[in-house]
């Protein structure tokens, strides 16, 4: 059985910036799962062992090599892809957290081949990154 395909997955997608208006973005790699070369916020499946809190610290340690020094639930989407002809469904738990920049590096180069840190003023174009990050901005911008 496969979490998204087989049945509704759990996720959780973070925003995590330094409290100065800057925000990071890792690169996926041709090993992550999907949407390779685009740039992605980040986020991660809810373990059946774990709370979503612990997820949420769980992935942001592995991902950005970095503890989560505070944060914020801003809504969730529902969230229906296409992988590869498969038709996908996950619920996006999605949250600001607050890092500490000077600790941020890529924990998962195999599936990320940069992370870099971006403003609203010089992020990513729209089609270079992730297909959920135009409704993740649309959503919560006034928040972030």
């Amino acid at each position: 059985m496969q979490k998204g395909v087989d049945f509704v997955g759990m996720s959780v997608v973070y925003f995590c910036h330094d409290g100065k208006g800057n925000f990071v973005m890792g690169k996926r790699s041709l090993q992550a799962r999907d949407e390779h070369g685009r740039w992605d916020i980040g986020g991660g499946g809810v373990e059946v062992s774990d709370s979503v809190e612990q997820t949420l610290k769980k992935e942001i340690l592995e991902e950005y090599s970095t503890n989560v020094l505070a944060f914020e639930f801003l809504g969730y989407r529902d969230v229906h892809r296409e992988n590869q002809g498969v038709k996908t469904h996950w619920i996006a738990l999605d949250f600001k957290v607050l890092v500490d920049p000077v600790k941020v590096k890529n924990g998962e180069p195999h599936k990320m081949d940069e992370v870099k840190w971006f403003t609203f003023n010089n992020m990513p174009a729209m089609e270079e990154s992730h297909s959920q990050w135009p409704e993740f901005l649309r959503l919560y911008k006034n928040k972030l």
